[in-house]
């Protein structure tokens, strides 16, 4: 009989043992869509959506900072190339990597291609637009830069300004959706010729 109580006893300690020794489950990154192109621009549209690019893409001409939107502090502006105005150009701040985590949470982020918005005669904003008006936008050569789909694709697949976004540093979020799985989306919609919702 004592036995049995003991096993009794024990069976919750293995049970925890046992739980305690098995490997996390890995997280699964969603598959990219195939077939759907709109649901494959969805998947865009929510990358296009994360603070890592609505920082840089908003409404107006001060960009925006943190994983909540606010307005750059240091009265921060566009300019005329994106790249700030004279004397509080984005570079005064922002180095060409990031800096190391021990530097805290609140130091600017770097990146190699030198951090930038768009022109403000071109300014390619993502921030308040509808699902169809942003994929207009997107693909339109008059409005995102003079850019044809390959070419817009290549930015955002290739500009470490873009890669930057899954790779921000600390304290930030980076783009919930994994890279490969936005540039397979990316692709999948403009190869069924990018159609707008």
């Amino acid at each position: 009989m004592h036995r049995v109580i003991h096993f009794f006893l024990l069976l919750p300690a293995l049970a925890l043992a046992a739980c305690a020794a098995a490997p996390p489950p890995s997280p699964q990154a969603p598959a990219a869509p195939e077939g759907d192109p709109l649901a494959a621009f969805e998947t865009v549209r929510t990358v296009l959506l994360h603070p890592r690019c609505l920082n840089c893409h908003p409404a107006g001409d001060v960009p925006m900072q943190g994983d909540k939107g606010a307005l750059h502090t240091q009265g921060v502006v566009r300019g005329a190339e994106g790249s700030g105005v004279a004397g509080l150009e984005c570079t005064s701040c922002h180095g060409r990597a990031n800096l190391p985590d021990s530097y805290g949470p609140s130091q600017p982020p770097g990146v190699s291609s030198e951090w930038r918005m768009p022109r403000s005669d071109m300014k390619l904003v993502f921030a308040g637009l509808t699902p169809r008006a942003l994929c207009q936008q997107l693909k339109d050569p008059a409005r995102n830069g003079g850019k044809d789909l390959a070419a817009l694709f290549a930015h955002v697949d290739r500009d470490p300004l873009v890669l930057w976004g899954w790779k921000p540093g600390t304290g930030r979020a980076p783009v919930s959706v994994p890279h490969d799985v936005f540039a397979a989306a990316f692709t999948a919609w403009s190869q069924k010729g990018a159609p707008c919702p």
